[in-house]
């Protein structure tokens, strides 16, 4: 079910002309780590933001300071469920998807459904606005790489069925909707796959590394270091991944791959 978190606002006749200038842009998963910053930087630049959220991950205080913004506004809604109607936007930035292995593997059924049935009521939202589309995918789409670093040319080795197929089957099943949507439509989409983030607004139990030695340094433990030790990770701050994230959607030509 729908529920507006705030009156979420479409103009019509006069005051949709007085307001063109302005670009309305949708993020699902807009109450998550990510979307909130993601939210944020995009009202700084002067967009209308509707976030869309389940708040099965995403916080609600994640947003209590983007209520008071009149072109900032909220719904209350499963991506995984036809979406409201009445929807207007110019760019959407799919973000909805639990991101760590303890609450993507809560729920697994529902976290491949969010990533396949959710893209397509995203992409066929975007077509039918003529809307560019924006996807968070992640390094997890390489498995348990053999290549590393890995370039967007490695396929990955991905095991189909073990307890973390949901969230890398998923994301991959989602990047092929949405080039499939692309060749097919001509719909203008950005692909992104994201490693390893931090910053504020990390839940302290997402199971990441970042945030568990956070935890563990102000609980006075050891910091645990898992496996042999000589594991590499590629970390990233959250306003500069959504610095990139404008940057690939702002480029003037799609890129033709992830």
């Amino acid at each position: 079910m729908t529920k507006l978190v705030k009156v979420l606002k479409l103009e019509s006749g006069s005051q949709k002309d007085a307001s063109q200038s302005r670009r309305r842009a949708l993020v699902a998963g807009g109450a998550g780590f990510l979307g909130s910053h993601l939210c944020e930087r995009l009202l700084r630049d002067g967009y209308d933001v509707v976030a869309l959220d389940n708040f099965h991950t995403g916080k609600r205080y994640n947003l209590n300071a983007l209520q008071r913004n009149p072109s900032f506004s909220c719904i209350e809604h499963d991506i995984v469920d036809a979406l409201p109607s009445d929807l207007q936007c110019d760019e959407i930035y799919n973000l909805a998807c639990p991101a760590s292995p303890p609450h993507y593997q809560a729920d697994p059924i529902h976290t491949f459904k969010t990533s396949v049935l959710g893209s397509l009521n995203l992409l066929e939202l975007a077509r039918q606005n003529k809307a560019k589309i924006f996807q968070a995918s992640t390094s997890e789409v390489y498995g348990d790489p053999f290549v590393h670093p890995q370039p967007e040319s490695y396929f990955g080795n991905v095991n189909t069925h073990g307890p973390r197929s949901c969230y890398d089957e998923g994301k991959r099943s989602a990047e092929t909707l949405f080039f499939d949507y692309s060749r097919t439509y001509g719909l203008d989409i950005r692909v992104a796959r994201i490693f390893n983030t931090y910053g504020r607004r990390m839940q302290p139990d997402d199971g990441r590394v970042v945030s568990n030695f956070i935890v563990q340094a102000l609980r006075g433990e050891d910091l645990t270091v898992y496996g042999s030790g000589q594991q590499t990770r590629s970390f990233c701050y959250a306003d500069d991944l959504s610095e990139g994230f404008i940057r690939l959607m702002n480029a003037p030509n799609a890129p033709a791959h992830p």
